[in-house]
C-alpha cells in the first residue's frame, strides 16, 4: 500500500497531469486509492497524495462514494461556508492525525469529469460533499487547504505539521 505524502513533498505543490489512458492500471490505482483512504480514515484522496501526479480523486463522503477523473469544478453557490477542514497530507507531527482549521469554501459546486471507463459524469454537491470536492480538486491544482487560510491561521497549522 502506498504512503500518503505529507506537506513539504513537492508532488503536493505540482499541478497534476490529465489522465489519458483508461486501462486496467487506472482501475487498479482507483481501488488502491480507496484502500489507502479507508486505512487512513479519510473521506477523500487525490492522486498527488499518494505520489501520483494525475488528475484523479476518490471520495466516500455524505453517503456518496465514487471517483472523478480529470475533474472540472464549477461553483453553483458562492456563499462562503466556514467550517472545520483537515487533510491527510497535513498531519500533526505528534499524533499523525490530520490538523483541522476553519476553512472557507463555496456552499455549492458541480464537478464534471470522467469515470474509470472514460464516460462523462457530473455531480452536484452541497455541504460536506461540496467541501470534499473542492478540497480534492485543490490537490490536483497543487494547493492545500492551508492556502485558503489567513496567514496567521495557516502558520499555526503548519507549525504543528512535520
Amino acid at each position: 500500500m502506498r504512503d500518503i505524502r505529507v506537506v513539504g513533498d513537492p508532488v503536493l505543490r505540482t499541478p497534476a497531469e490529465p489522465i489519458t489512458e483508461f486501462d486496467r492500471d487506472l482501475r487498479r490505482m482507483i481501488d488502491e486509492m480507496f484502500d489507502v483512504m479507508y486505512a487512513a480514515q479519510g473521506v477523500g484522496l487525490a492522486g498527488p497524495q499518494i505520489g501520483v501526479s494525475k488528475r484523479i480523486f476518490v471520495y466516500d463522503c455524505s453517503n456518496r462514494k465514487g471517483h472523478v477523473i480529470n475533474p472540472e469544478l464549477t461553483v453553483d453557490d458562492d456563499s462562503e461556508v466556514l467550517d472545520e477542514e483537515g487533510c491527510l497530507s497535513v498531519p500533526s507531527r505528534e499524533t499523525g492525525t490530520p490538523l483541522y482549521a476553519r476553512t472557507p469554501r463555496a456552499a455549492g459546486v458541480t464537478v464534471s469529469g470522467l469515470d474509470r471507463l472514460g464516460r462523462p459524469i457530473r455531480l452536484k454537491a452541497r455541504g460536506l460533499l461540496a467541501r470534499c470536492f473542492q478540497h480534492e480538486t485543490d490537490h490536483l491544482d497543487g494547493m492545500l487547504y492551508v492556502d485558503r487560510l489567513a496567514k496567521d491561521a495557516a502558520r499555526k497549522v503548519l507549525l504543528q505539521a512535520p
